[in-house]
């Protein structure tokens, strides 16, 4: 525009915090025909600004507080100061700014939750017993031998957030592969150990609304909350071998 603003026109399908933040920070690119198509931008778009259409709330399966909604922009305008860094600036923005933080807290999240499915399933193994002899679970050696198992993919994926985290706090050039293959790698942990200690638990794990359905229910999220795993490993091997990470 001739003041040097922004007009914003689209649609996005899922808005995390939809309604709920005061502002977003949303990916554009410049529909002048003799525009570079692959030059992305960042925008800030605050909540109260004029043509922003809202969606109908969306009911996920579990992630009960998570508002996702849509969204339809319609000619909103965009002081230049609300452009983030210059035109064209988005991969860097993304993956110098938001990643490091979005990226890590992410695989904190999902983390936790497989931290909680093991504490719920190792408490299962000591507190039930076979009547007949009076045993625990907890003593015998096959369940001892999985519940091991589970202690090790969490402490090693543990030990990899840490690295990205360490890694990203320092600045070092290896900080973008080790976060991108954290989230990946917590997700697939997370997974796999929410599933393996419903096994661990027993029938009574499957109990309607019982606390491993909401564990179960949140982490199946893990791989397709974006970037998903999919494409996180793809990032990851473009960026070990010096390839343009957003390439087609």
């Amino acid at each position: 525009m001739a003041d040097g603003s922004f007009e914003i026109r689209g649609k996005k399908s899922f808005v995390t915090n939809g309604r709920q933040a005061d502002s977003y920070v949303l990916s554009t690119v410049a529909v002048d025909p003799e525009a570079d198509p692959n030059l992305f931008s960042c925008v800030l778009v605050n909540k109260g600004d004029e043509g922003l259409r809202w969606g109908s709330e969306w009911s996920g399966l579990g992630m009960r507080g998570n508002s996702s909604l849509g969204l339809e922009l319609e000619k909103v305008t965009i002081a230049p100061h609300r452009l983030l860094g210059e035109q064209g600036d988005q991969l860097w923005y993304i993956f110098t700014v938001v990643a490091p933080y979005f990226l890590t807290a992410m695989s904190a999240t999902y983390l936790g939750i497989a931290q909680a499915a093991f504490n719920e399933a190792r408490q299962h193994l000591l507190s039930r017993n076979y009547t007949h002899s009076g045993q625990t679970l907890s003593q015998a050696p096959l369940l001892q031998h999985r519940l091991g198992t589970l202690w090790a993919k969490i402490e090693r994926t543990r030990r990899l957030l840490y690295y990205a985290a360490q890694e990203g706090d320092a600045g070092n050039f290896d900080a973008l592969p080790a976060i991108l293959a954290a989230k990946a790698e917590v997700a697939t942990c997370a997974v796999e150990v929410v599933n393996e200690a419903m096994t661990l638990s027993g029938g009574i794990a499957y109990r309607e609304n019982g606390r491993f359905s909401v564990l179960l229910r949140d982490v199946r999220a893990a791989h397709i909350m974006s970037p998903t795993t999919d494409l996180l490993y793809t990032w990851l091997g473009r960026a070990l071998l010096d390839q343009p990470i957003l390439s087609d």
